[in-house]
């Protein structure tokens, strides 16, 4: 089926979803019916109603996400329009989120993110720790589109905001357990109420713990599992009417196995190029079993924890003073089996121990048609790792088969500086003028050490090509990056229920240092990204609130995009080549599309929702010479799913003395897409083709979840079986691409189909 017919096909969808509603709403009864919640967002970092704000925002309350059996953080793919949410590559605590084809999957220290991570208002640093259990959560809010103003560097595809339930001065508990298949448990518990008329306090915690859903046949080895705890301690306290002050502590420990993937083609000697691990031309379906290097740990381990101090003080009737005070730190023992076989061709150890201390200071001030929101923010972070990469197997026979380690440490220091300012002027009754800037100027210090330990050493002419056991040394001068990102919106109310709006906006992603590099020559500085967007929008309710429809369209262009390439460098003179990993500024990306969020209730107690996406993701520019044409323009971008799409409906049954059965369901698309930047061809001479690589790409899918959930009279007792990927879906997540390392590409899957029992109890 070509791209025009199942574009074709998708639109029909999506138009008969619409279609649908709109008919319901004529044709259904005149009962009387509770309609579609409000929701109240902070995505302008002031409250307002999800249908006020004028820009994409898609949000979910904490009870939405706990009737849709919602577990982690990465149970929302599907859920937002063109969002990817999946667990990162060879590690069981980062994310690879996208949003609207920005993104950045590589866990490495020394490399940003390019959507935002909030908790309560404070900014993670890092994509590793950001694989959260949903814990006592008001709601998420999802942000789409480059928030370089309000929110700052680093979320130049949108920003993602988790925000905590605040405890109240009115008694409240809640635990549940679950029960699935693959051994799932799960314990949770969260209670919260007054010690007095101005303090109130709140604990929470969770437990989650799965068996691996891929084994090494091998030894019986399970990986892709689950083993974490967190907790997370809050209290609020109220000393004036004018004055709220919140401190939060909380800690997280997650020790689980590798995430493992599949090798996807024959894996190479470096050097000689020849077949050290078979691999079918055409891969048979994945059966979730993977050799993995004996001897190692094959474990990952994250600890986390941090405070946050927040102060809301209302100076006057026009004027709010916010100060929000944070530290965190972070560790984590990674091993990833990058070749995903028996051999050690790329085995490696990444442990990290990073610290972040932020200070935000923010006023906001209303005054007649007047709100302006203002501040200033200050962030340091330092980031130490030690690397071992295991190699024994990557040379071969061709050298004796030599013992091969590398050895890295490397330390990064990031200071950030910001200043920003938005004024919202309330022109008439009916329209609304923003504009807002942010200047921001951060410096990152960098070290490095490499050493080089192996039994193998090639000399020619006296001339070390593969000298035996070395070192060297990178220390690069400061690298400096400063910028000014506006932002500038109308939004207009066309009656009571109808709003159209038009943004544009800046975002801006740090540049820094390649710390993926092999050699002192690849450890080079990257500049920053920029991307400049255009939004337009309308938010629309009808039939008395039952009937929401929000649709928004967009167009960016995404400049000196920063690209991590593979390739293969020979010394001059002959010996074993060197594999190469830059980063690239590669040049352009032109994203367009448009996205549609419905929810209907056309009859008492039945709700419908659509969220669709459709995405056009190209590059502009890519210059690399080992492609035709000098240009590798022509490749798909990663994570750029040309549609996604999610159908979901929900009934609830009364029965006879309260109690009621909620039934619910959903189908989720996702079109085909690219895994990895680098996804077509490079011969191991170095010509590129433009031959696209099957391992790197996933086919469209469609996945289906349901769920069943009886609730007692009194709602504080629920018990609900929940069903993922029912029709046992075999799909890929992410893939890596290291080629120039033993021709290694390897594809990571999503969860087989699963299922779960939940008892929760309320008071």
């Amino acid at each position: 089926m070509n791209r025009l017919v199942k574009s074709a096909l998708l639109a029909g969808a999506a138009w008969g979803a619409l279609s649908t509603m709109a008919v319901a709403q004529d044709a259904a009864p005149q009962e009387e019916v509770a309609g579609l919640d409000d929701v109240i967002v902070t995505a302008r970092r002031t409250s307002e109603s999800l249908q006020r704000t004028p820009l994409a925002v898609t949000a979910f309350s904490g009870e939405t996400l706990e009737q849709r059996g919602a577990m982690q953080t990465t149970d929302l793919q599907g859920a937002v329009p063109n969002l990817n949410i999946v667990q990162g590559r060879g590690s069981s605590n980062s994310t690879n989120i996208y949003i609207r084809g920005v993104g950045q999957p590589d866990a490495l220290q020394t490399f940003d993110p390019a959507v935002g991570v909030y908790v309560d208002d404070v900014y993670y640093s890092r994509i590793r720790g950001t694989q959260f259990d949903l814990l006592d959560l008001e709601r998420i809010e999802i942000l789409r589109g480059p928030q370089g103003t309000l929110y700052g560097k680093n979320t130049i595809g949108g920003a993602m905001k988790l925000v905590s339930r605040r405890p109240g001065q009115e008694f409240r508990a809640r635990g549940s357990v679950a029960y699935g298949d693959y051994d799932l448990m799960e314990f949770q518990g969260a209670v919260s109420g007054p010690i007095n008329d101005s303090l109130a306090f709140g604990l929470s915690a969770i437990h989650s713990e799965r068996g691996g859903y891929v084994t090494d046949p091998a030894t019986g080895a399970e990986y892709n599992d689950k083993n974490s705890t967190a907790f997370r301690a809050a209290l609020a306290w109220d000393p004036t009417s004018n004055i709220t002050v919140d401190l939060s502590a909380d800690y997280s420990n997650d020790d689980a196995g590798m995430n493992v993937g599949q090798a996807t083609n024959s894996l190479t000697y470096l050097g000689a190029y020849a077949v050290a691990y078979p691999v079918p031309a055409v891969l048979p379906e994945y059966n979730f079993q993977t050799r993995t290097t004996p001897g190692l740990p094959n474990e990952t381990r994250l600890e986390s924890w941090g405070t946050a101090l927040r102060v809301n003080w209302q100076l006057s009737d026009n004027l709010t003073l916010k100060s929000i005070t944070s530290y965190r730190e972070l560790s984590t023992d990674d091993y990833i089996d990058f070749d995903a076989t028996e051999l050690e061709i790329a085995d490696a150890l990444v442990a990290v121990d990073q610290n972040q201390a932020s200070q935000e200071l923010q006023l906001t001030w209303e005054s007649g048609p007047f709100t302006a929101v203002g501040g200033l923010y200050y962030l340091k972070e330092e980031v130490s790792s030690h690397q071992e990469s295991y190699n024994d197997a990557l040379l071969g026979p061709l050298y004796g088969n030599p013992t091969f380690l590398r050895l890295i440490d490397d330390s990064l220091e990031t200071t950030s500086k910001a200043a920003y300012a938005n004024l919202t002027w309330q022109a008439t009754d009916a329209l609304r003028l923003s504009a807002g800037v942010r200047y921001t100027d951060e410096t990152k210090d960098y070290a490095r050490t490499t050493s080089v330990i192996s039994s193998y050493s090639l000399v020619i002419g006296g001339v070390p090509i593969f000298p035996l056991n070395t070192t060297y040394a990178f220390s690069p001068p400061e690298g400096s990056y400063d910028d000014t990102s506006v932002m500038l919106s109308a939004d207009y109310q066309l009656s009571p229920d109808i709003m159209a709006y038009a943004r544009f906006s800046q975002g801006f992603k740090s540049g820094g240092f390649n710390g993926r590099a092999n050699s002192a020559t690849e450890a080079t500085e990257y500049q920053p990204e920029t991307a400049d967007s255009y939004e337009v929008g309308v938010k629309t309710l009808a039939w008395d609130n039952r009937f929401r429809l929000n649709v928004a369209a967009f167009s960016m262009s995404y400049d000196n995009f920063q690209a991590r390439v593979s390739g293969v460098e020979t010394p001059p003179g002959g010996g074993v080549p060197t594999p190469v990993l830059s980063v690239l500024n590669a040049g352009g990306l032109d994203l367009m599309g448009f996205e549609i969020e419905a929810a209907l209730n056309p009859i008492q107690n039945l709700t419908l929702d659509a969220q669709i996406g459709r995405l056009d993701a190209k590059y502009s520019e890519f210059a690399d010479a080992r492609f035709p044409g000098g240009s590798r323009a022509f490749q798909s971008p990663a994570f750029s799913p040309e549609w996604t799409a999610r159908y979901g409906a929900q009934y609830v049954f009364d029965l006879n003395g309260g109690s009621n059965i909620t039934v619910g369901g959903a189908a989720r698309f996702r079109s085909r897409m690219a895994l990895a930047v680098d996804n077509t061809l490079i011969t191991p001479a170095g010509v590129g083709t433009t031959t696209e690589l099957p391992g790197m790409f996933q086919d469209s899918y469609w996945l289906y979840d349901a769920r069943v959930v009886w609730n007692d009279a009194s709602g504080r007792f629920s018990i609900g079986a929940y069903g993922q990927n029912l029709s046992d879906e075999v799909y890929k997540t992410d893939a890596q691409e290291f080629s120039s390392i033993g021709s290694i590409r390897t594809a990571y899957y999503g969860a087989p189909q699963t299922w779960m029992v939940k008892l929760t109890a309320r008071y």
